[in-house]
């Protein structure tokens, strides 16, 4: 009897990724600021030893490896991505997952029509965009920061445009996710703001004539108190235009006897003597007499200092000038310097 043996022949049969799929975590809503992490899933023989990562129409790749994770992710991440599951028998990507972040509004900026000139009486329609996920379900306009109470729409209409619609206009936009303002828009008749530019160019024109005449007045007081000082000064010398010379000599003598003699009996004595010229040729001498106590002393050093003035002639000088000095025009002054006495 023969036996009838079975066997069983065990096939591994090889193939290339297939059912490569990504799936997203968490899978409820996505907030900007929050983590994500992709992941990728493949059935492959031998199994897949290199994950790629890309977004949809983006040639570079984001990232590889079997899982993918965004974190602090914005509103820029948004988009599709997809992976691709490779073997050594081949490749194969995935489907794409649409990873959608919500945000609040951004961008937030008013649009005017007509664009051009504003002409009074026309009509003027505001409309307020912003990028928003989901999008912006609430808008609120204002004119100069104040709400208007008919203003919740998207698009703003003014009909029949006057002078007093002139101002600031701005948006707010809202969704589920928070607010943002536009900057403000500035909307105005052009007649009534060249009227109101062209009174401030007055009144600049006006300040700046000021200005001038203000500093023409004071130099021209600046140069009528100029000559006055000058013909001061003028009539002090009355028209003398001799030029006059200074001589100063310091001399010292040694006292006489007679001089020490004097000088141990009495206070030391200092003279001085100046001479101005006037226009009427006399010189008027000042004397100045300066008497100090001083403890006697056997010598003393005397210094002489002489000036000279050119005069106009020695007719008119005093007789007595001419009779004691040769030189009508040398003044000398006589000054005592006392010393302490010699033991």
């Amino acid at each position: 009897m023969g036996t009838d043996r079975s066997r069983t022949i065990n096939m591994d049969v090889k193939y290339n990724p297939k059912n490569t799929s990504v799936s997203v975590s968490p899978s409820g809503e996505i907030v900007e600021g929050s983590s994500v992490t992709l992941t990728c899933s493949s059935d492959a023989n031998p199994p897949v030893d290199k994950y790629t990562w890309y977004k949809k129409n983006v040639t570079s790749p984001k990232a590889s490896g079997q899982s993918y994770s965004i974190t602090n992710i914005s509103s820029e991440d948004r988009g599709e991505y997809y992976c691709e599951a490779q073997n050594k028998y081949g490749r194969l990507n995935s489907s794409s997952v649409f990873v959608d972040v919500q945000y609040g509004p951004k961008n937030t900026s008013v649009s005017v029509s007509p664009s051009g000139e504003i002409v009074e009486g026309s009509s003027v329609t505001l409309t307020c965009s912003s990028d928003a996920n989901p999008p912006v379900d609430k808008y609120i306009w204002y004119f100069q920061n104040e709400t208007f109470l008919n203003g919740c729409g998207q698009i703003y209409n003014i009909s029949n445009f006057k002078s007093k619609d002139s101002g600031h206009y701005h948006c707010e936009a809202w969704n589920g996710r928070g607010s943002r303002n536009s900057t403000a828009l500035m909307i105005i008749i052009p007649g009534k703001q060249t009227v109101l530019t062209a009174a401030v160019g007055i009144i600049v024109v006006v300040l700046v004539l000021i200005l001038c005449l203000s500093g023409f007045m004071w130099f021209r007081k600046k140069a009528s108190n100029s000559p006055s000082d000058t013909r001061d000064t003028a009539d002090d010398g009355q028209g003398d235009t001799s030029p006059v010379y200074d001589n100063i000599s310091g001399m010292a003598f040694t006292p006489t006897a007679a001089q020490t003699a004097d000088t141990d009996n009495q206070d030391d004595v200092h003279y001085s003597s100046v001479h101005f010229s006037h226009s009427k040729n006399q010189e008027v001498p000042l004397y100045s007499t300066v008497q100090l106590p001083q403890p006697q002393i056997q010598d003393e050093d005397v210094q002489y200092a002489a000036v000279k003035f050119n005069l106009p002639g020695a007719a008119t000088q005093p007789v007595a000038a001419q009779t004691a000095e040769k030189d009508p025009s040398e003044i000398y002054s006589r000054i005592n310097k006392p010393r302490t006495k010699k033991s």
